[in-house]
């Protein structure tokens, strides 16, 4: 099984941006217990700040078993990495560590929550695992 996880802009700050809001571990410390709960899985692990880099990161992954994406901050207002996900032949499954539907205004519309599988939104770095669940069990 293959899985790609996605993240977009200011992610690569994980643990250390805003931790009353994101928490304090690391996206190394995440990928290290994903890794760890399913040593039988190969996971590819992006990040990037630039919005056309998601894009490729999604296109490359279309042929695997699922995407776990955090488009951050893109999630609000990317209608490209939304035509990305339609166009996606795998599944892609939409994670916010922080829950966006009791944040600021701007961040309570998702472009991206109708066309993913799952959205899991306010679990942590935690929603990450849930997501690999969901396409594990999804594959089966």
């Amino acid at each position: 099984m293959r899985i790609t996880i996605i993240n977009g802009p200011n992610l690569n700050r994980l643990g250390t941006r805003q931790p009353q809001i994101y928490g304090t571990r690391s996206m190394e410390q995440v990928m290290v217990d994903i890794q760890q709960r399913w040593p039988d899985v190969y996971f590819t692990y992006r990040q990037s700040n630039h919005e056309g880099d998601i894009i490729d990161y999604i296109q490359a992954a279309e042929n695997e078993d699922g995407i776990v994406l955090n488009a951050g901050g893109y999630t609000h207002t990317s209608v490209a990495i939304r035509d990305a996900v339609v166009n996606c032949a795998c599944p892609v499954v939409e994670v916010h560590i922080s829950d966006i539907k009791q944040r600021e205004p701007f961040r309570r519309i998702s472009l991206l929550t109708d066309v993913c599988v799952k959205t899991i939104i306010g679990k942590g770095t935690d929603g990450y695992q849930e997501a690999i669940d969901y396409i594990i069990g999804s594959n089966h």
